[in-house]
């Protein structure tokens, strides 16, 4: 069998109808893939898509190929492997439409068969649709890879092996392999299937073989239990990856199909009194949330940057991701088995009640079968997955119909996989929007912004969520679930305990400036395995839902949960778009209890004493530095997060008092004090015994300063540039932002340059962007192997240049 990338020779551009005339405009370009065919489109204040996606406008796309087939060909079977296309997909061959994929997180196949030309170039084109669609910045295009796919008309097909461990003891665990082959000819045939089951050292440890007769065009599914001595356990801390290789031979013993799958071996249990356990071991899921975009790359998605993105997470103390609100990709599943990153992987964000004007809504019923099927198939290997979400804030779940399409959905997933875990984002509010609406804001124009309407309501958000009109309208939903996922509703985790006593708990969203009292309850009750806040990475789109606003600023008007343009971010990442952590990061880490060391954190001098506009998805506007350009004596407030009674703050070794830890708000101590170059240090203490301590030091004269993540990259990997405004030191100036310009040189090309910055009209496309407390970040992607170099530069500094390798 071939199965190779389909990436290259790509043209795109706009659809046009029929009876439209092309322009200069609408002429295709070049494009390779993974790629986001909205990114760099231009953004306006009018777009009619609006804060969703961060004013990016949608459109309808076609995506073109010219590819050859060969005669060889007539005797097999083609097929191309789509792993995403943003949406609603139709693959045409030659003119001839082949299939149609409404749902835009889906992998599908397109049979090529029956319209090929052999012996001459065949044509394949893709259109793609992005409108009104999403509540977030979804993208649009052919932004996941794709896959050739020439094989014998008698094949393993996508996904066609899958493995369970239903069987786990110390001396040995139990392999439970199946796998499908499909007969595409019009006769019987019988064939060989051997499997050999390879160890994390990459040595064979099991192996069986069995025949399997396929009647024609029919499917038939082959089984093997392999049994493996002294297992390697699978999990966050030990991530041991075993792999089963799969050979298919024809009668005459010609192997005729190969295939190859990664699992894991794990114990997954959960119960009210003893919450989750893995392998035995109770754990508490240390959740973010992520949406699917990759920052600067927009919505395209390429494997090095998903294992960047679930490698940073981990780094900052996240052992669980929920992939919020639609399947997540293959690149970031494998990446989440490799580094032992728990999944909760998410079905859809709307049933049949619609969120946005043309979302998928209206075909749910139609394809919710397809939909599930995807899913599990998919995911059903993948170790990290130990939770399926069959939804999110459903609008209906609270009515009996709702409570029927729960039942329907939770039964589908466990008739596909019994081996996980069933969960749903529950939202007592939303699902009781109307009421809800008219209680917090009778006839006020907010009322129609759930996320204004939940941000205004503060405590009485906590009553409505414990009502007994909430207790009552999701009872059967949360029913049929084997874990119960509550957003934005802690104040359940009590009452659950009382009303419904076997009920396990996880707070599958929640407001990240509160992470201090939902880890208290997390650590506190047997029954809740965890906290999921919103959000570990930031992303692009619900622009300026964690924006802190300055009040007094000239103009300013309230405008809820929604920036105006030009905001493009969320900015309510713990981890912002270019992968560096945020002050909120590094509270949660300590909170969690996995970092001893404070963290100093200071407040902008040139806002000192402003009026702050807020969310609960805000975070304070500080940054780690002591560099500002702000003249010395300037008043300053200063935080310190710290697992400490209390906090002594020094300058230049003088010390401007001691703080106590928790006065406002838990492991925080705020100081004011003034700001004057030179060394900032905080030295925490329990019992009057010093148990960590920090500083920041006031940049010396800046520069442009460029490394590289790794010096050696694959051909079809990315290469990271940090780019930072730094002195000799490496001490960031964070307050002298200025434009900086990448070119690149040798093989390979600039696919993305960005910041940080919530608020922009800078495009993610390059060469220029203006820093961000003094850094951006630029992606290179190689074009063939050698060398690739990138080249920061910046009117009056030094540039400064990284080189990578390319293999």
């Amino acid at each position: 069998m071939i199965r190779e990338p389909f990436l290259d020779g790509w043209t795109v551009g706009p659809k046009l109808g029929a009876f439209e005339a092309p322009t200069p405009e609408s002429a295709p370009r070049p494009v390779r893939l993974p790629h986001d065919a909205v990114r760099d489109l231009p953004r306006s204040a009018g777009s009619d898509q609006g804060v969703h996606t961060g004013y990016v406008p949608g459109g309808v796309f076609e995506y073109a190929k010219t590819f050859d087939v060969p005669d060889a060909w007539r005797d097999k079977t083609v097929r191309l492997e789509f792993e995403g296309v943003y949406r609603d997909a139709v693959v045409f061959l030659n003119g001839d439409a082949v299939v149609h994929e409404p749902n835009g997180y889906n992998g599908f196949e397109a049979v090529l068969d029956p319209y090929l030309r052999y012996g001459q170039p065949n044509r394949i084109t893709v259109e793609a649709r992005a409108h009104r669609d999403s509540r977030w910045y979804s993208g649009a295009g052919i932004y996941r890879p794709a896959h050739l796919v020439v094989a014998d008309p008698v094949h393993i097909p996508l996904d066609g092996t899958r493995v369970t461990t239903p069987d786990i003891d110390a001396a040995r665990a139990i392999a439970a392999i199946a796998t499908t082959v499909r007969n595409g000819t019009r006769h019987t045939r019988t064939l060989r299937l051997t499997w050999t089951v390879e160890a994390p050292d990459g040595s064979d440890v099991a192996s069986g073989t069995a025949p399997v007769t396929v009647l024609p065009a029919a499917d038939a599914v082959a089984r093997v239990r392999l049994a493996i001595d002294l297992p390697e356990l699978w999990s966050d801390t030990a991530p041991s990856l075993y792999r089963v290789r799969t050979s298919l031979a024809a009668e005459d013993g010609d192997v005729i199909d190969t295939d190859a799958a990664a699992f894991g071996i794990r114990r997954l249990q959960v119960d009210a009194a003893r919450g989750l356990r893995i392998n035995g071991e109770t754990v508490k899921l240390r959740g973010a949330c992520v949406h699917h975009d990759s920052g600067p790359l927009g919505a395209a998605t390429f494997a090095d940057a998903e294992d960047r993105r679930v490698r940073l997470l981990k780094e900052a103390g996240f052992n669980a991701l929920r992939s919020a609100h639609n399947p997540m990709s293959r690149a970031m599943l494998d990446a989440c088995d490799r580094h032992g990153m728990f999944v909760m992987d998410e079905l859809t964000d709307t049933w049949t009640r619609s969120k946005v004007a043309f979302d998928a809504a209206p075909g749910f019923a139609a394809r919710w079968r397809h939909d599930v099927d995807a899913l599990v198939a998919k995911d059903l290997n993948h170790p990290s997955v130990i939770m399926y979400s069959i939804g999110n804030e459903i609008l209906e779940l609270g009515t009996p119909a709702g409570s029927a399409w729960s039942r329907r959905l939770a039964e589908a997933i466990r008739e596909r996989d019994d081996t996980r875990l069933v969960t749903n984002g529950i939202n007592g509010i939303i699902a009781n929007l109307d009421g809800m609406q008219t209680d917090a804001a009778p006839g006020g124009p907010e009322a129609s912004d759930p996320n204004t309407m939940m941000a205004a309501m503060g405590d009485m958000m906590a009553a409505a969520n414990a009502s007994e009109l909430v207790t009552r309208s999701t009872e059967e939903s949360a029913s049929v679930l084997d874990v119960v996922g509550f957003n934005y509703a802690e104040s359940r985790y009590e009452l659950d305990r009382e009303l419904f006593p076997h009920r396990v708990i996880v707070g599958s969203e929640t407001f990240p400036s509160r992470i201090e009292k939902m880890w208290e309850l997390v650590e506190r009750l047997d029954h809740v395995i965890g906290d999921f806040t919103w959000t570990g990475w930031d992303y692009l789109g619900e622009a300026g839902i964690g924006r802190v606003d300055y009040s007094d600023e000239p103009g300013y008007e309230p405008t809820g949960t929604a920036g105006p343009y030009p905001h493009l971010l969320a900015g309510c990442g713990d981890i912002d778009i270019t992968g560096y952590r945020r002050p909120v990061s590094y509270y949660r880490e300590i909170v969690f209890g996995l970092r001893s060391e404070p963290y100093l954190t200071v407040h902008p001098p040139r806002h000192h004493g402003r009026p702050t506009a807020t969310t609960p998805w805000s975070w304070d506007d500080s940054v780690s530095s002591w560099t500002w350009d702000a003249e010395p004596g300037a008043p300053v407030t200063v935080d310190v997060y710290a697992p400490a009674e209390e906090v002594e703050l020094l300058r230049d070794g003088i010390s401007l008092g001691v703080a106590t830890v928790g006065v406002e708000k838990a492991f925080r101590a705020r100081f004011e004090t003034e700001y004057r170059p030179g060394e900032l240090v905080a030295v925490a203490r329990s019992g009057g015994r010093e148990v960590g301590r920090t500083a920041l030091r006031t940049a010396g004269e800046p520069g442009i300063t460029a490394s590289a993540e790794r010096a050696e990259i694959t051909a079809d990997g990315l290469g990271f540039v940090a780019i930072a405004l730094a002195d000799a030191d490496g001490v960031v100036a964070s307050d002298a932002d200025r434009m900086i310009t990448v070119s690149v040189e040798g093989e390979g090309e600039l696919v993305a340059l960005g910041t940080g910055r919530i608020r922009t009209e800078e495009s993610f496309a390059g060469p220029s962007v203006t820093t961000w407390n003094g850094r951006a970040l630029a992606i290179v992607r190689p074009t063939g192997p050698g060398t690739v170099t990138a080249t920061v530069s910046a009117t009056g500094l030094a540039a400064a240049s990284v080189t990578f390798s390319v293999s």
